[in-house]
């Protein structure tokens, strides 16, 4: 069973990373356009979709079986485990903070351009390089 849970964990983040990665790109390029245009009304419902029905269940899923895997296998007590959770949990807030964006711009009221999108959409890529290494190296 532990092998199934770590599989569909690894599923899970694949697709929690691609949301982080695909959500802030669509950013750019819904930035670039006006909020009145048809371009902006096909943002809306993709950055709606992917975060409602991919994002949201995919972190939702790779925190429980994470969280199970963790308590299963005793990592709980290791040092890189604490340092592991800790860039998650910013993940998370990356996560929460790419909603807000969604609902300023399904309100129309996106405050950014799209430079500050192309320079948030870099914040996942760089912790998921932390998790990873983390979670193979085991430095500490």
């Amino acid at each position: 069973m532990y092998l199934w849970i770590k599989a569909l964990h690894v599923i899970a983040i694949i697709s929690w990373m691609a949301g982080l990665l695909y959500l802030p790109r669509l950013f750019v390029y819904h930035a670039e356009c006006g909020p009145a245009s048809p371009q902006s009304a096909t943002f809306k419902i993709m950055e709606r979709r992917l975060y409602r029905y991919i994002m949201r269940p995919a972190m939702t899923v790779s925190w429980l079986t994470g969280l199970f895997l963790a308590y299963d296998s005793g990592a709980f007590a290791a040092p890189w485990f604490h340092g592991k959770t800790l860039l998650v949990l910013a993940m998370t807030g990356a996560h929460i903070h790419d909603g807000f964006l969604l609902r300023d711009f399904a309100n129309d009221a996106n405050r950014h351009g799209s430079r500050f999108y192309r320079i948030i959409n870099e914040g996942p890529t760089l912790l998921m390089i932390g998790i990873v290494i983390l979670v193979i190296v085991k430095p500490f």
